[in-house]
């Protein structure tokens, strides 16, 4: 059963999200807008999963909201992206578990609730 919606900013082919538990807003309904896929994340109990600050603003002004796992680590080529997720990709879907928010940052992972 899924459990992360990866949004249509991120790629699809990570090793690490070639399970079940990940769906992808391009393979859902590539055109919808931020607000469609935080409604049809919540209704389902999915983390978002993007590179776009607007779902982590959206906690910070009371609207309902998944979790979320904001990724902010700039440019990297996809092989650096996908070793630095591989290396810590288990410790930031542990800490989504527990916080509302986790942003992970090229020499840090923080996590908010």
């Amino acid at each position: 059963m899924a459990k992360y919606l990866i949004d249509a900013n991120l790629p699809r082919k990570l090793k690490i999200w070639s399970t079940d538990q990940y769906l992808f807003v391009h393979d859902i309904n590539p055109s919808w807008l931020d607000h469609e896929i935080r409604k049809f994340a919540h209704e389902r109990d999915l983390t978002i999963v993007t590179k776009d600050a607007d779902f982590s603003d959206f906690m910070f002004v009371g609207m309902p909201t998944p979790r979320i796992i904001h990724i902010r680590l700039g440019n990297m080529k996809f092989a650096e992206l996908e070793a630095y997720l591989e290396r810590v990709w288990g410790d930031v879907c542990r800490m989504s578990d527990e916080y509302r928010l986790v942003r992970l940052y090229r020499d840090r992972i923080e996590a908010v609730d």
